[in-house]
Order: C-alpha cells, then structure tokens, then sequence
C-alpha cells in the first residue's frame, strides 16, 4: 500500500545539512509513498537558498520566507499547502535519521493511527547524551502532557511526529514559537483517537553545533500545555 506523505522542512542556516537530509528522504520515501516535500526557509544568512535553488529535483515546494519568523511560522505556512492524508515533520539538521521513518510506515500500513510520535528515550540502537537540563524540561513536559491528556508519551518535543492532516486546521493555529509543537499535539489529541509511539535514534547538536533550544523554552509550553486542555 503506497502511503500518501506530505513532508515538512524548516530551515535556518543549514547549509552544512540540507542536501544530506533531502537525499536521505527521497531514499526513504520513494519506496514506500506517494508524496511530497515542502521545504520553508525562514530567511537564512547562509548558502541554503542557493544550495535549494541549485538541487530543485530533491523537493516539491519551496517557500521563501522574507523575514525570519521562527520554526512554527514555517511549519504553519506549509501546513497551510500541504496536500496529501499524513503529515511528516523533519528538522534541516543532522540530529534525526529518516530511515526511521520506515518504522512509521509499518504502523500507518497496520493501524491507521491518527498520531504517531517517535521517541528519542525509548531509541531504537543509539542516542547521543543529552543536556541535562533539556532532559529533565522534556520529562517534565511529556509527563504534564500525559496527564492532562491521558495518554502515555515518553517523548512529546521529538522533531519526528506523524498526524493526520485532517485533524487540524493550521488556520487555527495561534503559536509561532518552540510552543507550537504542544499547542499542535494538544489538537490532535482532542480530535484523535489512535495514537502510537516508535523508538528512533538520536544524534543531538551541541550548542556550538547549532543547537537552538534553551532550557527556559519549557515555561511557554508549560503554559500552552494547559492553556490547551482548559479552553
């Protein structure tokens, strides 16, 4: 069964990375989907437009931002033309490997789930060593979650999560920040039903390597967690 795959891809300064990565998916999708992937560039400094420009044949759609406006506005503005049943998140860097997509495939194939998150602490072979702090913040949050929600994540800010894409309306969205992610699983989960979770492997940047996320990022979703579950 040829599952049908919108694929998404906000980059920032990646120019060490991209080509590697949009290789890597089209190795990985062409095998088992129909689909497409949506590359948005938030007004990177960097080679990465020039490099996209340059290699057209590795992606679908591209979207030029003309200002930065951050992860979730990117991931907003591609939702917004995305156009096939799943949508696949996937980070520019180097940190997460698209062969465990195939992973979520089988489950797509055997269960039709309407959420799929794929887990860096249950990994599949490897995960590099996280930053304490950043850790304990992805505990915390994954574990409110559940229990506002009633499910049993282990992981709810991996880059890799799976959803059916008529289970929201990015219309609705109202966070463009790192708490977009909550404010997004919040949605489905409300309006989903089968939910699913896979171990993936994980090879997190330092912050000399690019990293972006800070520990104080945990109070805004925190507050959309609840924020989400109360109105």
């Amino acid at each position: 069964m040829k599952i049908e795959c919108s694929i998404i891809i906000p980059a920032y300064n990646e120019e060490t990375t991209i080509l590697k990565i949009l290789k890597k998916i089209n190795q990985v999708f062409k095998e088992s989907s129909e689909y497409e992937i949506i590359v948005v560039d938030d007004f990177s400094t960097d080679s990465t437009v020039n490099i996209l420009k340059q290699n057209t044949e590795l992606f679908n759609k591209l979207i030029s931002n003309e200002k930065n406006i951050g992860k979730g506005g990117c991931i907003k503005k591609a939702l917004e033309i995305a156009k096939y049943n799943y949508i696949f998140f996937q980070d520019a860097d180097d940190e997460y490997a698209p062969e465990d997509f195939k992973k979520f495939f089988e489950v797509i194939d055997k269960f039709n789930p309407d959420l799929i998150i794929g887990s860096r602490f249950n990994y599949s072979s490897y995960t590099k060593s996280h930053y304490f702090f950043n850790k304990l913040g992805n505990f915390f949050i994954s574990n409110l979650f559940n229990l506002l929600n009633n499910t049993t994540f282990t992981d709810i800010y991996s880059c890799y999560i799976v959803f059916k894409k008529d289970l929201l309306n990015p219309k609705d969205l109202k966070t463009f920040g790192f708490d977009q992610q909550a404010e997004i699983l919040s949605k489905i989960v409300k309006k989903g039903k089968k939910f699913y979770e896979v171990p993936i492997n994980y090879n997190g940047r330092t912050y000399e390597e690019g990293k972006k996320i800070r520990f104080y990022d945990i109070f805004p979703v925190i507050y959309q967690i609840i924020k989400s579950k109360l109105f």
